[in-house]
């Protein structure tokens, strides 16, 4: 085999490895938790928020959408480290489960995060915006994506 077809099929048993890769990566690890955009969107314009209320909210989604680029970035790292191992092993070898188990604990925090921002917010609400805001969060959750 000379120097050239060499080359030719190692660059395209990479670019099939990276490709599988991300396949995987898409198919069995699981999508993050639904961003509470929606449930922002309904706070603005569905629960007659006073001023104070907008202030306070603004600062913590400020304060959160930068957590979630931060573990977001994580979980992009943690998907090239997989798509590596799978490049690198072919199979179910020790570096992919690792880095599988590492991904799951990235999107593990960004769904804790996530919770945690949720439950901030509500405890700006007087109660009849608790319960509206409740089933909204229930509806996101619930969601089958139809």
């Amino acid at each position: 085999m000379t120097a050239f077809r060499r080359t030719l099929l190692i660059v395209l048993v990479a670019f099939g490895a990276a490709i599988a890769g991300v396949f995987i990566g898409r198919t069995v690890i699981p999508a993050p938790p639904p961003h509470p955009v929606e449930l922002h969107d309904f706070l603005h314009n569905h629960l007659d928020l006073d001023a104070t209320q907008h202030a306070r909210l603004e600062t913590m989604e400020a304060r959160f959408a930068m957590r979630r680029r931060e573990l977001e970035m994580q979980l992009r790292a943690d998907n090239a480290r997989l798509a590596g191992a799978i490049a690198t092993e072919h199979g179910d070898g020790p570096a992919v489960r690792a880095a599988v188990d590492h991904a799951h604990t990235t999107m593990g925090e960004l769904q804790k995060e996530t919770l945690a921002h949720i439950f901030a917010m509500r405890s700006l609400m007087r109660a009849d915006q608790a319960r509206k805001f409740d089933a909204a969060v229930t509806r996101a959750l619930t969601a089958d994506g139809r």
